[in-house]
Protein backbone atom coordinates (compact mmCIF):
# COMPACT_ATOMS: atom_id res chain seq x y z
CA UNK A 1 0.00 0.00 0.00
CA UNK A 2 1.33 3.43 -1.00
CA UNK A 3 0.13 6.66 0.60
CA UNK A 4 -0.34 9.84 -1.46
CA UNK A 5 -1.47 13.14 0.02
CA UNK A 6 -4.13 14.79 -2.12
CA UNK A 7 -2.19 18.06 -1.80
CA UNK A 8 0.22 16.52 -4.29
CA UNK A 9 -2.68 16.05 -6.71
CA UNK A 10 -3.67 19.70 -6.34
CA UNK A 11 -0.11 20.88 -6.98
CA UNK A 12 0.30 18.78 -10.11
CA UNK A 13 -3.08 19.66 -11.61
CA UNK A 14 -2.44 23.36 -11.09
CA UNK A 15 0.85 23.08 -12.99
CA UNK A 16 -0.69 20.87 -15.69
CA UNK A 17 -3.55 23.31 -16.38
CA UNK A 18 -1.04 26.09 -16.93
CA UNK A 19 1.28 23.91 -19.02
CA UNK A 20 -1.51 22.55 -21.25
CA UNK A 21 -2.78 26.04 -22.04
CA UNK A 22 0.61 27.55 -22.88
CA UNK A 23 2.56 24.82 -24.64
CA UNK A 24 1.58 22.36 -27.34
CA UNK A 25 2.08 18.69 -26.42
CA UNK A 26 5.16 17.18 -28.05
CA UNK A 27 3.18 14.89 -30.36
CA UNK A 28 0.96 17.76 -31.51
CA UNK A 29 3.94 20.06 -32.09
CA UNK A 30 5.58 17.44 -34.30
CA UNK A 31 2.34 16.83 -36.23
CA UNK A 32 1.73 20.54 -36.81
CA UNK A 33 5.26 21.10 -38.14
CA UNK A 34 4.91 18.12 -40.45
CA UNK A 35 1.54 19.37 -41.67
CA UNK A 36 3.04 22.77 -42.56
CA UNK A 37 5.66 20.98 -44.68
CA UNK A 38 3.19 18.64 -46.40
CA UNK A 39 0.26 21.00 -47.08
CA UNK A 40 -0.33 21.35 -50.83
CA UNK A 41 -2.49 24.50 -50.82
CA UNK A 42 -0.54 27.80 -50.66
CA UNK A 43 -3.29 29.36 -48.52
CA UNK A 44 -3.45 26.27 -46.31
CA UNK A 45 0.34 26.39 -45.84
CA UNK A 46 0.11 30.07 -44.96
CA UNK A 47 -2.54 29.34 -42.30
CA UNK A 48 -0.43 26.55 -40.80
CA UNK A 49 2.62 28.83 -40.68
CA UNK A 50 0.55 31.50 -38.94
CA UNK A 51 -0.56 28.92 -36.37
CA UNK A 52 3.11 28.03 -35.84
CA UNK A 53 3.89 31.70 -35.24
CA UNK A 54 1.04 31.89 -32.71
CA UNK A 55 2.38 28.89 -30.83
CA UNK A 56 5.90 30.35 -30.76
CA UNK A 57 4.69 33.71 -29.40
CA UNK A 58 2.51 31.97 -26.79
CA UNK A 59 5.46 29.97 -25.49
CA UNK A 60 7.87 32.90 -25.43
CA UNK A 61 5.48 35.39 -23.83
CA UNK A 62 3.62 32.90 -21.60
CA UNK A 63 0.18 33.66 -23.01
CA UNK A 64 -2.43 31.01 -23.80
CA UNK A 65 -2.16 29.24 -27.15
CA UNK A 66 -5.92 29.84 -27.56
CA UNK A 67 -8.27 32.39 -26.02
CA UNK A 68 -10.69 29.55 -25.16
CA UNK A 69 -8.74 27.89 -22.37
CA UNK A 70 -11.46 25.27 -22.13
CA UNK A 71 -13.35 23.32 -19.54
CA UNK A 72 -10.93 21.15 -17.59
CA UNK A 73 -11.37 17.45 -18.34
CA UNK A 74 -9.39 15.23 -15.98
CA UNK A 75 -8.72 11.50 -16.31
CA UNK A 76 -7.56 9.86 -13.08
CA UNK A 77 -6.13 6.32 -13.20
CA UNK A 78 -5.81 5.32 -9.56
CA UNK A 79 -3.87 2.24 -8.56
CA UNK A 80 -5.87 -0.04 -6.26
CA UNK A 81 -2.89 -0.15 -3.91
CA UNK A 82 -2.91 3.63 -3.41
CA UNK A 83 -4.20 5.16 -0.19
CA UNK A 84 -5.17 8.79 -0.63
CA UNK A 85 -5.00 10.96 2.49
CA UNK A 86 -5.43 14.61 3.40
CA UNK A 87 -9.00 15.19 2.29
CA UNK A 88 -11.35 14.64 -0.62
CA UNK A 89 -9.73 13.68 -3.94
CA UNK A 90 -12.45 15.45 -5.91
CA UNK A 91 -12.01 18.63 -3.89
CA UNK A 92 -8.25 18.38 -4.44
CA UNK A 93 -8.70 18.06 -8.21
CA UNK A 94 -11.01 21.06 -8.39
CA UNK A 95 -8.67 23.08 -6.16
CA UNK A 96 -5.87 22.36 -8.61
CA UNK A 97 -8.03 23.58 -11.48
CA UNK A 98 -9.04 26.68 -9.48
CA UNK A 99 -5.42 27.57 -8.71
CA UNK A 100 -4.26 26.85 -12.25
CA UNK A 101 -6.90 29.01 -13.89
CA UNK A 102 -6.80 31.91 -11.43
CA UNK A 103 -3.04 32.07 -10.80
CA UNK A 104 -2.29 31.29 -14.45
CA UNK A 105 -4.62 34.09 -15.62
CA UNK A 106 -6.54 31.67 -17.84
CA UNK A 107 -10.03 32.49 -19.08
CA UNK A 108 -12.80 31.29 -16.78
CA UNK A 109 -15.40 29.67 -19.03
CA UNK A 110 -17.53 27.56 -16.69
CA UNK A 111 -21.05 28.46 -15.58
CA UNK A 112 -22.49 26.90 -12.45
CA UNK A 113 -25.83 25.97 -14.00
CA UNK A 114 -26.42 25.20 -17.70
CA UNK A 115 -29.53 27.42 -17.85
CA UNK A 116 -29.01 30.10 -15.18
CA UNK A 117 -25.47 30.56 -16.58
CA UNK A 118 -23.72 32.42 -13.80
CA UNK A 119 -19.95 32.14 -14.15
CA UNK A 120 -18.18 30.26 -11.33
CA UNK A 121 -15.21 32.65 -11.77
CA UNK A 122 -12.53 29.98 -11.30
CA UNK A 123 -13.29 27.48 -14.10
CA UNK A 124 -14.52 24.83 -11.67
CA UNK A 125 -15.94 22.29 -11.45
CA UNK A 126 -13.85 20.10 -13.72
CA UNK A 127 -15.23 17.06 -15.53
CA UNK A 128 -13.47 14.17 -13.80
CA UNK A 129 -13.29 10.55 -14.94
CA UNK A 130 -11.97 7.94 -12.49
CA UNK A 131 -10.55 4.50 -13.33
CA UNK A 132 -9.31 2.04 -10.71
CA UNK A 133 -6.35 0.12 -12.11
CA UNK A 134 -3.76 -2.31 -10.74
CA UNK A 135 -0.62 -1.09 -9.02
CA UNK A 136 0.32 1.73 -6.66
CA UNK A 137 0.58 4.63 -9.10
CA UNK A 138 -1.62 7.62 -9.86
CA UNK A 139 -1.77 8.73 -13.50
CA UNK A 140 -3.32 12.12 -14.24
CA UNK A 141 -4.29 13.40 -17.68
CA UNK A 142 -5.39 17.03 -17.94
CA UNK A 143 -7.14 17.83 -21.23
CA UNK A 144 -8.75 21.30 -21.32
CA UNK A 145 -11.51 21.22 -23.96
CA UNK A 146 -12.57 24.30 -25.87
CA UNK A 147 -16.16 24.40 -27.00
CA UNK A 148 -15.73 25.54 -30.59
CA UNK A 149 -14.74 21.97 -31.36
CA UNK A 150 -16.70 20.32 -28.53
CA UNK A 151 -19.95 21.70 -29.95
CA UNK A 152 -19.22 19.92 -33.23
CA UNK A 153 -19.16 16.47 -31.66
CA UNK A 154 -21.82 13.85 -32.42
CA UNK A 155 -23.24 10.54 -31.17
CA UNK A 156 -24.79 8.09 -33.64
CA UNK A 157 -26.84 5.13 -32.44
CA UNK A 158 -26.35 2.91 -35.48
CA UNK A 159 -27.92 -0.47 -36.18
CA UNK A 160 -25.60 -3.50 -36.21
CA UNK A 161 -26.48 -3.97 -39.88
CA UNK A 162 -24.92 -0.59 -40.65
CA UNK A 163 -21.55 -2.20 -40.00
CA UNK A 164 -18.19 -0.63 -40.70
CA UNK A 165 -19.51 1.36 -43.66
CA UNK A 166 -22.05 2.97 -41.36
CA UNK A 167 -19.24 3.88 -38.95
CA UNK A 168 -17.22 5.46 -41.76
CA UNK A 169 -20.23 7.47 -42.90
CA UNK A 170 -20.89 8.66 -39.33
CA UNK A 171 -17.30 9.91 -38.93
CA UNK A 172 -17.35 11.74 -42.26
CA UNK A 173 -20.79 13.22 -41.51
CA UNK A 174 -19.55 14.65 -38.21
CA UNK A 175 -16.41 16.11 -39.79
CA UNK A 176 -18.26 17.66 -42.73
CA UNK A 177 -20.83 19.13 -40.34
CA UNK A 178 -18.03 20.60 -38.23
CA UNK A 179 -16.31 22.22 -41.20
CA UNK A 180 -14.38 25.33 -40.14
CA UNK A 181 -16.12 25.55 -36.74
CA UNK A 182 -13.77 23.02 -35.13
CA UNK A 183 -10.68 25.14 -35.96
CA UNK A 184 -8.97 22.67 -38.31
CA UNK A 185 -6.60 21.01 -38.69
CA UNK A 186 -8.45 18.90 -36.17
CA UNK A 187 -7.89 15.69 -34.27
CA UNK A 188 -10.83 13.32 -34.52
CA UNK A 189 -11.52 11.06 -31.54
CA UNK A 190 -13.89 8.18 -32.21
CA UNK A 191 -15.53 5.75 -29.80
CA UNK A 192 -17.22 2.63 -31.14
CA UNK A 193 -19.23 0.26 -28.95
CA UNK A 194 -20.39 0.17 -25.36
CA UNK A 195 -23.50 2.21 -24.67
CA UNK A 196 -24.68 5.78 -25.38
CA UNK A 197 -22.42 7.28 -22.72
CA UNK A 198 -19.55 4.80 -23.02
CA UNK A 199 -18.87 5.51 -26.70
CA UNK A 200 -18.65 9.25 -25.92
CA UNK A 201 -16.10 8.59 -23.17
CA UNK A 202 -14.11 6.34 -25.52
CA UNK A 203 -14.01 9.16 -28.06
CA UNK A 204 -12.91 11.70 -25.46
CA UNK A 205 -10.13 9.40 -24.25
CA UNK A 206 -9.03 8.84 -27.84
CA UNK A 207 -8.17 12.54 -28.15
CA UNK A 208 -5.61 12.20 -25.34
CA UNK A 209 -3.74 9.44 -27.16
CA UNK A 210 -0.58 10.76 -28.88
CA UNK A 211 -1.38 11.45 -32.54
CA UNK A 212 1.64 9.44 -33.68
CA UNK A 213 0.37 6.26 -31.98
CA UNK A 214 -2.00 4.00 -33.90
CA UNK A 215 -4.38 1.41 -32.49
CA UNK A 216 -2.94 -2.00 -31.63
CA UNK A 217 -5.99 -3.68 -33.24
CA UNK A 218 -5.20 -4.27 -36.94
CA UNK A 219 -8.63 -3.46 -38.41
CA UNK A 220 -8.95 -0.37 -36.18
CA UNK A 221 -5.50 0.80 -37.23
CA UNK A 222 -6.51 0.39 -40.88
CA UNK A 223 -9.75 2.29 -40.22
CA UNK A 224 -7.84 5.16 -38.58
CA UNK A 225 -5.57 5.48 -41.62
CA UNK A 226 -8.44 5.22 -44.11
CA UNK A 227 -10.56 7.83 -42.34
CA UNK A 228 -7.64 10.25 -42.03
CA UNK A 229 -7.08 9.98 -45.77
CA UNK A 230 -10.79 10.48 -46.55
CA UNK A 231 -11.14 13.42 -44.15
CA UNK A 232 -8.14 15.12 -45.72
CA UNK A 233 -9.74 14.69 -49.15
CA UNK A 234 -12.80 16.71 -48.06
CA UNK A 235 -10.90 19.90 -48.86
CA UNK A 236 -11.97 21.69 -45.65
CA UNK A 237 -8.32 22.44 -44.94
CA UNK A 238 -6.54 24.59 -42.33
CA UNK A 239 -8.86 27.17 -40.85
CA UNK A 240 -11.62 25.83 -43.10
CA UNK A 241 -10.11 27.81 -45.99
CA UNK A 242 -9.28 24.85 -48.19
CA UNK A 243 -6.34 22.51 -48.41
CA UNK A 244 -5.10 18.98 -47.91
CA UNK A 245 -4.75 19.04 -44.11
CA UNK A 246 -8.17 18.91 -42.49
CA UNK A 247 -7.15 16.46 -39.76
CA UNK A 248 -3.84 15.58 -38.15
CA UNK A 249 -5.04 12.24 -36.82
CA UNK A 250 -8.04 9.98 -36.34
CA UNK A 251 -7.81 8.08 -33.04
CA UNK A 252 -10.35 5.29 -32.54
CA UNK A 253 -11.19 3.32 -29.38
CA UNK A 254 -13.53 0.33 -29.32
CA UNK A 255 -15.42 -1.55 -26.61
CA UNK A 256 -17.80 -4.56 -26.50
CA UNK A 257 -21.45 -3.69 -27.07
CA UNK A 258 -24.97 -5.15 -27.05
CA UNK A 259 -26.17 -7.48 -29.81
CA UNK A 260 -28.79 -4.90 -30.82
CA UNK A 261 -26.57 -1.82 -31.01
CA UNK A 262 -23.64 -0.08 -32.66
CA UNK A 263 -23.04 3.22 -30.82
CA UNK A 264 -20.53 5.60 -32.41
CA UNK A 265 -19.30 8.89 -30.94
CA UNK A 266 -17.15 11.44 -32.73
CA UNK A 267 -15.42 13.94 -30.43
CA UNK A 268 -13.54 16.55 -32.43
CA UNK A 269 -10.72 18.72 -31.11
CA UNK A 270 -9.09 21.77 -32.64
CA UNK A 271 -5.46 21.97 -33.77
CA UNK A 272 -4.08 22.52 -30.24
CA UNK A 273 -5.65 19.32 -28.80
CA UNK A 274 -4.35 20.10 -25.30
CA UNK A 275 -3.27 17.19 -23.11
CA UNK A 276 -0.68 16.77 -20.38
CA UNK A 277 0.05 13.49 -18.60
CA UNK A 278 1.86 12.95 -15.29
CA UNK A 279 2.37 9.92 -13.09
CA UNK A 280 2.70 10.49 -9.34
Amino acid sequence: MRTIDVAEVTKNIKEMCIEANHFLARDMDKAMKQAAQDEKSPLGKQILCQLQDNLKIAGEDMIPICQDTGMAVIFMEIGQDVHLVGGSLEDAVNEGVRQGYTEGYLRKSVVGDPLIRENTKDNTPAVIHYDIVSGDGLKITVAPKGFGSENMSRVFMLKPADGIEGVKNAILTAVRHAGPNACPPMVVGVGIGGTFEKCALLAKKALARPVDERSEIPYVRDLEEEMLEKINRTGIGPGGLGGTTTALAVNINTYPTHIAGLPVAVNICCHVNRHVVRII
